[in-house]
């Protein structure tokens, strides 16, 4: 199951390794509603390279995982992004229908149809 979260880059978080390899980055999204929530993500492995081109207050679009666990009779939940769109706000509200077309019709009659 794909989820989904929109929202402004509000925190991003050094990387940490561990001796065995492993890497992780965290960083945190405040989402776009009426009572806006910080939620924090992690990219895990390869994917904290999705990081790397993206500055706070950056608009994006986030795709994660849930993923839990359970540690010393303690329960965890991560999630676990994998991918990342930065999205403009700007794009949308400039796309607009062209007004008029890029060629002039030839001839006089409009009611010249060839079938």
């Amino acid at each position: 199951m794909e989820l989904k979260l929109n929202g402004k880059v509000k925190l991003i978080l050094d990387l940490q390794s561990w001796d065995s390899g492993f890497t992780k980055r965290e960083f945190v999204i405040t989402t776009n509603e009426q009572y806006p929530q910080d939620v924090k993500l992690e990219c895990i492995k390869d994917k904290t390279s999705l990081l790397d081109g993206l500055a706070e207050g950056d608009e994006v679009e986030v795709s994660f995982n849930v993923r839990g666990n359970e540690y010393n009779g303690k329960y965890y939940v991560n999630l676990q992004a994998w991918r990342l769109n930065k999205s403009s706000g700007e794009s949308a509200a400039n796309e607009q229908a062209p007004s008029e077309p890029d060629f002039e019709p030839v001839g006089d009659d409009d009611d010249d149809l060839p079938f």
